[in-house]
This record gives structure tokens, C-alpha cells and sequence, in this order.
């Protein structure tokens, strides 16, 4: 039962003890990992196995709940409300100018040759005294297509989310990527009309990828490019799939991470540029989470009565990684929320202002239904 699960969750975060609850896109599990103890655990080469939880600043370590004390439940999601709050709006605008000024120096620097596109975010602060279970409530019943998650640490923090994209799906030596960028507002019964920004944008971030894989993963193949929506936002993707070699999931994390649709390109000099002008820590937002090496076991005889077969298992090693947007932390009251968007040679700061404001909504939307 979900109510069985959230009260373990309720009782986990009285304890001060780790854990995490999450949903995939389009699933009706909700799973759980608690952990019994309060050590922060640091992920080493990749090996591991348990929730990974890792930052965008790749020099600092991931976390990893070790998979151990589990639970899940079937959640079937309520109708969820699409009215926004007029204080929550005045929050947003309040950074506008400084957001506007950052994009217009990231342009100045794609004009000057120094990097090709620039992912810029900024964070908003909102009041917030809401629990997080129901937080994270809001989030499964109104994005039912996105990874959303409430996970928390009491020497780390409480984060939650709602992201559209994955960073990599593994299952054994079967390997799935995407190339994400591009946002639309969704407006119902209309397709999204794409301009030359947001496909050039798209394209640069595959064909990075595309390089970026080369010696790394074998047989890549690159899939057409097609529209997907996450809540209230349309974006582009692109998928691209191969073949790793065993043992190669580390390389393959650190030659993704960070991608262009999250940081830019070229990686170092864009990283740089974040770095030291974005203003602020961006922490675990557009880090990445999910599952590593969790082993899964499949008799390939349903039949109970064939005590033969029942020894021939199908077992599977499978990582399935997603990249942190559309996501805040929770701190003393306060929910921290941040979003981004890519920055090219076409970008007008205005718009890319706008594009931050209907992301915000993703998140901000919990907070209000709660």
C-alpha cells in the first residue's frame, strides 16, 4: 500500500535518517530506498549498486544510498489543478534583470568565438511549509511523463523534482542516451511550431554527444528527431543507442556529464563561464540520479511445476540515470527552485527569460497544489 510507504517515508525523515522515493515516466510504481544509518556514502568508480545522487560540478563526489531496506507501491494519481499564484509570479520576476544581463554577456561570448551555446540558470527562493510527502504528491499526480522524486539526506538536504530527461538507460551491455533542448509551451490541440534556434540548439547538442561516445560505446546509432512534451513544456529529442563494453560505465558517465543541454559546449570553457558568473552554487541541480546496477532476476519458466528450468534465470544489470531539472531544494522553510535554458548565436534575452518562467512553473506548481 502507498500509504504504508509514505508513512515510512514520514518516519524516515523524523529520524534524520537518509532515503529516497521515486517514479519513472509513465510507470505506476513508486519505489523507495531507506537507508539505516546517517553516513554519507561517496560513489568510487561506478561499480556500486543504490541510488546515485550527483552534482553538476563533477570535480565534487555523487552520493549513493546503497540498495538495501526497499519498499514500493502502486500510486494511481489524482487530477491536480492548473491555477498559479500570484506571489509565486512576483518571485519570479524579482531576478529578471540580472538573468537578462547574464544572457546578453553569454551572447557576447558566443559572438566573440568563445564557445558555440551556453546553458544559464538562475534560483529563485519561495516560502514554503508544506511537508515534502506531499510535495512530492503533487509531483506524481501532475507529471505523470516525467522522473519524479523526493530524496533526502540529513548532512546533504531534502531535494525534489520532476525532470523529462534521461542522462543513460544500461541494461547489461544494451546502452540508450538523449539529446534534449529546445522548450515550447504546451498549448492543447496544437503541434509545437519549432524556429531555427531551437533546432540548431538541439542539433549542436547531439552531434556533441554523438563525438563525445567515439572509443566509448560501439555500433551508435542516432534515432529521428521528434517532440515530447513534460507537463506544461514541449522539448526536442533525440535518442541515441549502442553498445558497451563491459565495465565502461564510468567512462561513459564522465564523457555525458555534463552534457551541452545542460551546461553548453564547448564543455570546459562553458563550465567555466558558469562557474563564475552565474552568481550562485547550482549544487545537485543539473547533476544527475536514478538507479545504478540494480540486478534484477527473472525465472524463464512460468511454469511452477517445471523444477528443471527453474535453475536457467534471466538476470539483468540495469542503470537507468536522468538528469536533475525542473527541480528545488528545501531548506528551513524555504523552497529553492532552479531553471536554465541554452543560449546561442539566436537567442533574445527576452524570450530566454520567458522559457526560465515556464519552467518555473513545473515546480512551482507543487508548491501551490500544496
Amino acid at each position: 500500500m502507498f500509504s504504508e510507504l509514505l508513512s515510512s517515508l514520514v518516519e524516515h525523515h523524523k529520524k534524520e535518517l537518509p532515503f529516497v522515493a521515486y517514479r519513472k515516466p509513465k510507470e505506476e510504481i513508486v519505489k523507495a530506498i531507506f537507508q539505516e544509518d546517517s553516513q554519507v556514502h561517496y560513489v568510487k568508480d561506478f561499480s556500486e549498486s543504490g541510488f546515485v545522487f550527483a552534482p553538476f560540478d563533477s570535480q565534487h563526489k555523487a552520493i549513493l544510498l546503497p540498495n538495501t531496506t526497499t519498499l514500493e507501491a502502486k500510486y494511481i494519481p489524482n487530477k491536480a489543478s492548473d491555477a498559479m499564484d500570484k506571489n509565486s509570479l512576483v518571485a519570479i520576476r524579482s531576478d529578471k534583470e540580472r538573468h537578462l544581463n547574464l544572457v546578453k554577456k553569454g551572447i557576447s561570448q558566443i559572438e566573440q568565438g568563445k564557445f558555440k551555446k551556453v546553458v544559464l540558470s538562475r534560483k529563485l527562493e519561495t516560502t514554503c511549509k508544506a511537508e515534502p510527502t506531499d510535495l512530492f504528491q503533487n509531483l506524481l499526480n501532475t507529471y505523470t511523463n516525467a522522473f519524479c522524486y523526493l530524496w533526502h539526506h540529513p548532512q546533504i538536504g531534502t531535494w525534489l523534482g520532476a525532470t523529462p530527461e534521461i542522462l543513460l538507460k544500461a541494461e547489461n551491455l544494451q546502452f540508450t542516451t538523449m539529446s534534449l533542448a529546445g522548450t515550447r509551451q504546451y498549448i492543447e490541440t496544437k503541434s509545437p511550431e519549432w524556429g531555427t534556434k531551437e533546432l540548431d540548439e538541439q542539433q549542436l547538442v547531439t552531434d556533441y554527444i554523438s563525438k563525445a561516445l567515439v572509443g566509448v560505446v560501439s555500433n551508435l546509432q542516432t534515432g529521428e528527431r521528434e517532440s515530447v512534451r513534460a507537463g506544461n513544456l514541449w522539448h526536442l529529442r533525440t535518442k541515441l543507442v549502442g553498445r558497451m563494453e563491459s565495465g565502461s560505465l564510468a567512462k561513459i558517465i564522465h564523457a555525458l556529464h555534463p552534457t551541452p543541454a545542460i551546461c553548453g559546449m564547448p564543455m570546459k570553457a562553458t563550465k567555466n563561464f558558469i562557474l563564475e558568473n552565474e552568481n550562485y552554487n547550482r549544487d545537485y541541480y543539473t547533476g544527475f540520479l536514478g538507479e545504478l546496477n540494480f540486478i534484477t532476476g527473472k525465472d524463464r519458466s512460468s511454469n511452477s511445476r517445471n523444477q528443471e528450468h527453474k535453475a536457467y534465470r534471466s538476470v539483468k544489470n540495469t542503470s537507468t540515470l536522468f538528469v536533475n531539472l525542473r527541480c528545488m531544494k528545501l531548506e528551513n522553510a524555504i523552497a529553492h527552485i532552479y531553471v536554465g535554458g541554452g543560449v546561442t548565436r539566436d537567442s533574445e534575452p527576452e524570450k530566454e527569460w520567458k522559457e526560465t518562467v515556464a519552467k518555473s512553473n513545473t515546480i512551482l506548481q507543487a508548491l501551490i497544489e500544496a
